[in-house]
Parts: C-alpha cells; sequence; structure tokens
C-alpha cells in the first residue's frame, strides 16, 4: 500500500465510521472492518489505506452505546422488565454518558447528569436538547445544590422519578444518603456497585483486583445496610454481564425508595 495513504483507525473516524480512534482499535481489533470490494478483514489499526478507500463495519454490541456502561445499565433494564418511557432521570457520575444514552434509548424524555469533572460527555449527548449535565457537582453534596435544584425545575420536577448511578474511586455509601433525600416515594434507583472502590486499599491486589469472593458478600451486605438506612429498599441484587475495564466483577442493583 502506498505509503500516502491514512491509518486505517484515522479512516473509520474520518469517514464517520467509529466515535473515537481509540473505539475504531476495539472495531479493528475485533475483526469487524473489512475492506467493501473483495471483503478482506482488516486487523491492523496502523495499515496504510487510500482516502476514498470503502471500509465496511460490522455492528459491535459495546458499540451500541457511547460507553460499555450502557450494556451494563441495559442488562439490568431488561432483566427487570423497567420502563423508562418519559420518565425524568438523574445519572450520578454521568462521564461519557453511557447510562444516559441508555436511559434515552429505552424512552426517557430528559436526563439530568451529575459528574464532578469537567468535558467528559460525549459530544452527541451534550448536544442533545434531552440531556442536562452539571459538571464539577459533587455528589456527596448535590441534595443542596442549586444547579440541580434549577435543572428539576426547568423540567417541571423537583426531584427525578429513577437515578441511574456509576461512580468510581469512591464508596456509594458516601452517595446514597444524598441519593435518597432526592428521590420521592417511590422512586427507583439503578447502580452499578464497583467493589474494587468498596472495600478499600487492603481489599484488592496489586492489581487492584477483588479475589476474596468472601469481600463480595461484605460489600452487597453494607450496600444493602446503607439503603436500609437511607429509606431505600432493595428489590434486585445481580452480576454485571460485562466486567469492569480493569476486569473486576460488577453488580447491579435496582432499589425503590419507601
Amino acid at each position: 500500500m502506498a505509503s500516502g495513504g491514512r491509518r486505517l483507525d484515522q479512516l473509520l473516524l474520518a469517514q464517520g465510521l467509529a466515535r473515537s480512534r481509540t473505539r475504531a482499535q476495539r472495531l479493528i481489533r475485533h475483526g469487524r472492518v473489512r475492506l467493501a470490494e473483495g471483503g478482506r478483514v482488516l486487523t491492523r489499526p496502523g495499515e496504510k489505506l487510500p482516502e476514498d478507500a470503502r471500509l465496511v463495519v460490522e455492528e459491535d454490541p459495546e458499540e451500541r452505546y457511547v460507553s460499555r456502561a450502557g450494556l451494563k445499565l441495559e442488562a439490568l433494564i431488561e432483566a427487570l422488565g423497567l420502563d423508562l418511557t418519559d420518565r425524568l432521570v438523574l445519572d450520578v457520575g454521568q462521564s461519557t454518558g453511557g447510562f444516559t444514552d441508555c436511559a434515552l434509548r429505552f424512552g426517557a424524555r430528559h436526563v439530568i447528569g451529575v459528574e464532578v469533572g469537567h468535558d467528559q460527555l460525549a459530544p452527541e449527548l451534550r448536544a442533545d436538547p434531552r440531556v442536562t449535565c452539571l459538571e464539577g457537582l459533587n455528589a456527596r453534596a448535590m441534595a443542596d445544590e442549586a444547579r440541580l435544584e434549577a435543572a428539576f425545575a426547568a423540567q417541571g420536577a423537583t426531584g427525578p422519578e429513577l437515578a441511574v448511578m456509576d461512580v468510581s474511586f469512591i464508596s456509594q455509601t458516601l452517595i446514597l444518603p444524598q441519593l435518597a433525600a432526592l428521590l420521592p416515594p417511590g422512586g427507583e434507583l439503578a447502580s452499578l456497585v464497583k467493589p474494587q472502590f468498596e472495600v478499600g486499599p487492603g481489599g484488592v491486589n496489586a492489581r487492584g483486583l477483588v479475589t476474596d469472593p468472601e469481600r463480595y458478600r461484605e460489600v452487597e451486605a453494607r450496600i444493602r445496610a446503607c439503603c436500609a438506612d437511607c429509606d431505600l429498599d432493595i428489590r434486585h441484587w445481580q452480576e454485571s454481564p460485562l466486567r469492569g475495564g480493569d476486569g473486576n466483577r460488577e453488580f447491579l442493583l435496582h432499589a425503590v425508595r419507601r
């Protein structure tokens, strides 16, 4: 191939066939990219191709949402048959927006996201009028946050009908009291529990992995106790079908505000 060509991963991005170069490389590694002419499967992100090369990308389940997190929430929604149609959703730990994307695809009318960081939300979600992104907002203090109150008021509400949560580097037990205070009686919570951030430094090995099964039981007991203290009844607990990016087992819960 001529040296004047373009890298395959860059070409996928330029042709609008992948959301980011990282995702383009994953599609290539998974063997989901081929040439339209001849059908040769392309397996090297750095392979040079002409700018006008016609590429075919096969559907990849992990590309359904802006991040893999969307697939985890989808698993819980489908397991329980949760109806998100026309519901106002609060997304705690919005980040790239995997949970937000999933909620919208299942019919949520609007998602208000809380994120302590900045500039992480996928551009297509940031531009979506159904999405409000509140950045630089610490979830540990969100119940008293004027910006969040204003966001609910703009939707004609005082709180969410459903909250979804996916947070890292912090225990959910530090956030649940604030979150529960925002939910009305009957309001629901769908949360992704990451044991590696619940057990403390002594509960993971040198690679940051939880390896002792007893730790999972301890985490579940601690989360259940915290929810009970916050008037949240856990109705369902299951293992996530996808592991975390670091390889850790993760869990999904569904709770209802008493």
